[in-house]
């Protein structure tokens, strides 16, 4: 594991630098130099052996497990073999044979694979040649299409015995794995079932690390003709035995003698009683079946309740005119649903800090649990998406999804499977025990989807930004009013990341919309392409959501080392005989807030905001301003304003009116969608060439909110705020009135402070890139989320009703050096404190009565012109209130 890291934080590096390192500067040779392109050769080669060893070194680990796990399923096979003979034999020979049918001979290969492979590994170095060992691993691949045709006999044969003989039963359900080398971890317990399905699961793994190596082999290589060999067997190998890659998935007999195929199943929440339940629905060839895992002793065989089935000859979707009311549903408020990702995301950084540590196991089984608990309960309160079947002869039943892809799958497979000539049934108590009995054993779903059960060497998905371009689709039979949609997988479920605006009447929509949408941990792209309903009878009762009809949809899976990280890649996703044409690209999540100056002074974008509110005489920046301005207009009530990705283009249409000053834009922002506005203002504090909340302070703003006492975390927020610059402040306190405001609408916009928290903290402090190194992870965002969190807290505790709500009024309590001893803080029993003036200063032409200096009437000395308060700087305050000496409001 160390060596693996020490390789990436290699690469990481030599990336780094080729992006650092300019031509022609003093420091490096011209573009034409021949020391430069030699250079670059070198580096390419040496990155090129790194990428290699890092493949191979995972391959490696991998194999390693993989021949332990071939000796434990082999351990028991000698005593078994010796018993056979005997008076009272466990399992026959002929039983024996079938079980183990080729698994020696599977494992004398790779054994002697890894032996010959892991001296090369270790002893690495540029003249490594290994490509005659996979190429002879893959001509031996005859032995797997043999283990393949026994399989499923070998499996029953194993599950016929189990069931029949307590003493092999034992044996087959704990069978102790090895632990790799380096590992704390003596042994672990695995089935025999799992254990026999591993060879299946390896003659696919080894064909995608094949393409891998092969990727990262330059082509005068010695090994890549060969690799090349190795992959196209293996490729050939697989397609050819496709069919068998997936024999779990078979049919059970009932009592009648008649068969019944799973075709589908999965975990889908139902709302039961008015609360959410997590079930495992079944959907067999003639029913749908509903079940919960029953709570079984350490030992026991796992069994599975069936809550309720519907045959499918009397399953309907009720149409959402005709669906009933849907029952009072307790939702989660957003700010509660991002908390628990913000704490799982942290659990996750501490699991890595124990295993790069070489943490107990102890610890880190313990950080397991709770992680798998906080994503349990994510995963039952997030899906709102309404899915409601009903039985024709009785009572409906709703389920809560989070994806319209997954709805529309369900549905489908339903309706597919109601196309055939299906009778009505009723199961008896017995047919019912057979079916639910057989579900254990035919379920292809076998976790729940949370990433706490994936394995330590499955993929943990792309961090970062994934930017879409939707260009346009064929392939519609009539005319329609169509939009796509944007599906990611974040913390084991589906959500709808952005929207493409509606094309109409038209059958080949030319959207050419961007999208920028953040990933989580994201494994996989989902499209999906709509017809627009405007009938207002087509309402779903469930949810008070006109249906609009899905067109068609499709997958990618966004493999790591496959998505392109600088050139955009078009593709097209074919779903039911429609084309959708997109292209995409990925932004590592360090990349993706680099903070680069502009080399354009001029604009606005890049450009750091003292010298643009100097430029343009104000105190908060001009696009902030207008931006805010029309999103409180008409976006204040726009669901997940700040959180849904605007359209890109639209987006950079508006950063070049900005920094081209262009006359027109105050007509642009009128027109465009109101998400590409907000985007607009989110990107113009994510390219400041240093964070609003500045380098200087980011540490100590880290560190600050890391403390544990809150008097003490409070307290060194306080001093780091009056410690910002004037434009800094003041443009931070607008922008805060502004989401306080938004977030007041919460019930309307599903937007809390906590999401609007997780959405600008980042933006808003995470520093520029020369400050960046050593600060820049996932857990740097967790602090400034709670950054934020912290100073909004601030705005409420330290605004008495005296002072008004307003983060303007009370900043100018609490920022007493921001006027540098120029505001008016007069006791709370003179009416000649200055409150309201930091408004004025930023926003020209803010009503008067909240700007000048109220003085008590008596005061001779008190504010007669307000309009001072508009023009005249923070410095120049104190010309303003000019009480007599007796005044306790007199400036000091």
């Amino acid at each position: 594991m160390e060596e693996e890291e020490e390789a990436i934080g290699y690469l990481d590096k030599i990336l780094e630098d080729e992006e650092d390192s300019e031509p022609g500067t003093p420091t490096s040779p011209g573009l034409g130099s021949p020391f430069l392109a030699s250079e670059k050769g070198e580096r390419d080669a040496g990155k090129g052996l790194e990428m290699r060893k890092l493949v191979l070194s995972g391959f490696l680990a991998s194999e390693e497990i993989y021949i332990n796990q071939l000796e434990a399923l082999l351990l028991p096979m000698k005593p078994l073999k010796a018993t056979a003979t005997t008076s009272q034999p466990v399992l026959t020979i002929q039983q024996i044979e079938t079980i183990f049918y080729k698994i020696q001979d599977i494992y004398e290969i790779h054994k002697e694979f890894y032996d010959s492979l892991c001296p090369k590994v270790q002893q690495w170095d540029s003249k490594v040649t290994l490509g005659h060992l996979f190429q002879k691993l893959a001509s031996q691949l005859g032995v797997y299409k043999a283990f393949l045709d026994n399989y499923k006999v070998a499996r029953e044969t194993a599950e016929k015995c189990s069931q029949s003989n307590n003493q092999f039963q034992k044996i087959s359900e704990e069978l102790k794995v090895k632990g790799p080398k380096d590992s704390k971890e003596n042994h672990t317990s695995v089935t025999m079932e799992a254990l026999l399905y591993k060879p299946i699961d390896r003659v696919t793994r080894s064909t995608l690390v094949l393409h891998d190596l092969l990727k990262h082999t330059p082509a005068d290589h010695p090994d890549y003709p060969l690799l090349q060999d190795a992959l196209r067997i293996s490729q050939n190998f697989l397609s050819s035995i496709n069919e068998d890659i997936d024999p779990r998935r078979t049919a059970v007999t009932t009592p009648k003698g008649e068969t019944r195929q799973l075709v589908k199943d999965g975990f889908l929440v139902e709302l039961s009683e008015g609360s959410r339940k997590l079930r495992h629905v079944f959907l067999f060839t003639d029913v749908l079946l509903c079940a919960k895992l029953k709570k079984t002793a350490v030992g026991k065989h796992q069994q599975y309740d069936c809550k309720w089935y519907v045959p499918l000859a009397d399953l309907v979707f009720p149409a959402p005119e005709e669906s009933e009311p849907c029952p009072q549903v307790h939702t989660i408020p957003d700010h509660e649903l991002e908390d628990m990702k913000m704490k799982i995301s942290t659990i996750k950084s501490e699991v890595q800090k124990e295993k790069a540590g070489k943490g107990q196991s102890r610890a880190i089984e313990r950080l397991k649990k709770k992680m798998f608990e906080n994503e349990f309960w994510l995963l039952l309160n997030s899906p709102t998406i309404p899915f409601r079947v009903h039985n024709r002869n009785g009572k409906s039943y709703l389920f809560l999804l989070s994806s319209d892809y997954e709805r529309s799958e369900w549905r489908e497979a339903i309706q597919k499977l109601q196309k055939k000539d299906l009778q009505a049934f009723v199961l008896s108590s017995v047919e019912l025990q057979v079916l639910t009995g057989s579900c254990f054993k035919l379920r292809t779903v076998h976790n729940i989807p949370v990433t706490s059960n994936k394995d330590d060497d499955e993929s943990p998905g792309l961090y970062g930004f994934l930017h879409v371009i939707v260009h346009s689709a064929k392939g519609f039979k009539q005319s329609a009013n169509l939009y796509c949609t944007l599906e990611v997988d974040s913390f084991g479920y589906f959500v709808s990341k952005a929207k493409t605006r509606v094309f109409r009447d038209t059958t080949e929509p030319q959207w050419n919309e961007e999208f920028e949408i953040e990933l989580e941990g994201s494994q996989s792209l989902r499209i999906l392409c709509y017809e627009k309903c405007y009938d207002k009878t087509k309402l779903n009762k469930d949810n008070n959501e006109i249906v609009d009809k899905i067109m068609g949809k499709g997958q990618v899976q966004l493999d790591p080392q496959a998505v392109p990280t600088k050139n955009w890649h078009m593709d097209v996703i074919e779903m039911n005989g429609i084309k959708v044409e997109f292209s995409m690209k990925f932004t590592s999540r360090d990349m993706s807030l680099k903070r680069t100056p502009s080399k354009k002074q001029t604009g606005v974008f890049g450009v750091k905001i003292s010298v643009v509110t100097k430029r343009e005489r104000s105190k908060v920046p001009y696009i902030v301003r207008q931006c805010i301005e029309e999103v409180e207009k008409r976006g204040i009530e726009e669901v997940g304003i700040y959180r849904i990705s605007g359209v890109a283009t639209d987006i950079q249409a508006l950063k070049a009116a900005f920094d081209a000053n262009n006359k027109d834009v105050l007509v642009m922002l009128s027109d465009m969608d109101i998400n590409a506005i907000a985007g607009t203002l989110k990107l113009y504090f994510r390219e400041l060439p240093e964070p609003l909340l500045t380098d200087r302070l980011y540490p100590a703003f880290m560190e600050g909110i890391a403390l544990s006492d809150p008097a003490a975390k409070e307290n060194c927020m306080m001093h780091l705020l009056r410690s910002l610059p004037d434009p800094n402040l003041i443009t931070f306190l607008f922008l805060l009135e502004h989401l306080k405001r938004v977030a007041e609408k919460e019930p309307i916009n599903k937007m809390s402070l906590h999401n609007l928290a997780t959405v600008f903290g980042p933006t808003l402090l995470r520093p520029s890139e020369v400050e960046s190194k050593g600060h820049l992870t996932l857990a740097s965002d967790i602090w400034s989320h709670d950054v934020m969190a912290q100073v909004w807290g601030l705005t409420a505790a330290l605004a008495p009703s005296t002072w008004g709500s307003s983060a303007l009024s009370w900043a100018v309590r609490i920022f007493p050096s921001l006027s540098c001893g120029s505001l008016c803080r007069a006791s709370p029993g003179c009416r000649g404190r200055a409150a309201g003036t930091l408004l004025a200063q930023a926003q020209p032409g803010w009503p008067p009565h909240h700007s000048n200096c109220r003085a008590e009437r008596g005061c001779p000395r008190r504010v007669v012109n307000p309009e001072r308060f508009w023009s005249s700087s923070v410095h120049a305050l104190r010309t303003c209130c000019r009480h007599l000496h007796v005044c306790p409001g007199k400036v000091n």
